[in-house]
């Protein structure tokens, strides 16, 4: 009896800890391809990995990176891409990245990500402090 409790107990800690990873890795295509996507100005891709509340408070991909490109330039001309710790907080999930501006000059960013029916898209950003950890 103890044996199958163990199995069982191991099994289902193996299945959490590879969905787990597949979500991350999901998480982290889905930020890679928005952050490609507005180092080849392609704004109409960029704009495809927002949420659906995103995409309804800038209405059109050009409003969505003009607010980029003015509010987070790290994010519209980045690099070296690092990605850092993610965490589910209050039923959120939270991926915080670093990148390098063309300055040269490193900037942490917290993503926001929901999970929809057609996969992880962001719901929001922010700039934080640098993790000291990292």
């Amino acid at each position: 009896m103890l044996n199958r409790v163990l199995v069982a107990g191991c099994t289902f800690v193996l299945l959490a800890g590879m969905a787990i990873g597949q979500a991350r890795e999901a998480i982290e295509d889905v930020i890679s391809g928005q952050l490609q996507a507005f180092n080849d100005r392609d704004v109409d891709e960029a704009f495809s990995y927002a949420s659906p509340t995103i995409q309804g408070i800038f209405g059109a991909p050009d409003n969505f990176g003009l607010m980029v490109e003015r509010g987070f330039p790290m994010v519209w001309d980045n690099a070296d891409v690092r990605f850092l710790a993610a965490q589910e907080l209050n039923g959120v999930t939270l991926q915080r990245i670093m990148l390098r501006d063309p300055q040269d000059v490193l900037h942490t960013l917290e993503y926001e990500m929901i999970e929809t029916a057609d996969g992880w898209l962001i719901n929001g950003v922010q700039l934080v402090a640098p993790d000291v950890a990292a």
